[in-house]
């Protein structure tokens, strides 16, 4: 089972499909993100872009950091 989300961007309606267990993260990622009930513009999808970026390089650096110190460990 899936649930569809929905997001207006440059007047466009855009729906994804994603799977429920990743529905309810990602409709609170996006109500984060973006104006939800309204109209979103090209900016704000690029700064929404740079931010995950971000945290995913942020996320990488731990998970490296994690690997070496149990590398050194064992």
């Amino acid at each position: 089972m899936g649930k569809k989300l929905g997001l207006h961007i440059n007047g466009r309606r855009f729906d994804v499909d994603v799977e429920d267990d990743f529905a309810s993260f990602l409709e609170n990622q996006m109500q984060n993100d973006f104006n939800f009930e309204g109209n979103n513009d090209i900016k704000q999808l690029l700064y929404a872009y740079v931010r995950k970026s971000y945290e995913l390089y942020g996320q990488s650096i731990q998970i490296k950091k994690t690997l070496e110190k149990i590398e050194k460990e064992g």
